[in-house]
């Protein structure tokens, strides 16, 4: 029995068409992996945040307030070692990318890497700033402007309420 080449060809190309869904649904599989940030979310109820956090840090941390300038306990400090998310403990900063801006917060000119902060658009009290988060909890740190130092450009001003120091001693354990 003879086939003709046109359903050879159908066959063919029925088959090829099937291994590129295939290929497609494994990259778009990889490609959701790569995109998640973190796996290991902390996500916790209002009173759970309220009973593990200061007053001062829930504010700031939960309902995105700020402290004053010149009053945060980091604001200064120019110790060696890691700040991370008062909340959680995710690692955010390090003290070799923090400067005096004079601003009155801690800055920093970049996070501790690509996927140490997140961030969004926030237009409240009529301006438009980027909001700077911790992209395990959510937890609102502060801003970031492009007035910064070389050769970021980027100043991420952070309030101190929302991150804890670690010594460099401490966070390399």
């Amino acid at each position: 029995m003879k086939k003709s080449p046109w359903v050879l060809t159908l066959v063919l190309f029925l088959a090829a068409g099937l291994l590129t869904v295939a290929a497609k649904e494994k990259s778009k599989k990889n490609a959701k992996k790569k995109e998640t940030p973190m796996e290991d979310k902390v996500v916790k109820t209002d009173a759970e945040w309220k009973k593990n956090l200061t007053p001062e840090q829930y504010e700031i941390l939960r309902k995105k307030g700020t402290e004053k300038p010149f009053t945060g306990k980091y604001w200064k400090s120019h110790e060696k070692g890691t700040y991370v998310c008062a909340a959680c403990g995710f690692k955010l900063f390090v003290s070799d990318d923090k400067f005096d801006s004079g601003c009155g917060w801690p800055s920093f000119s970049k996070p501790a890497n690509d996927k140490a902060v997140a961030s969004q658009v926030d237009s409240s009290f009529g301006m438009n700033r980027t909001e700077v988060m911790c992209p395990r909890c959510g937890g609102h740190l502060g801003h970031v402007f492009e007035d910064g130092p070389k050769p970021t450009g980027l100043r991420y001003c952070i309030n101190s309420a929302s991150i804890e120091f670690k010594t460099e001693d401490s966070s390399k354990k």
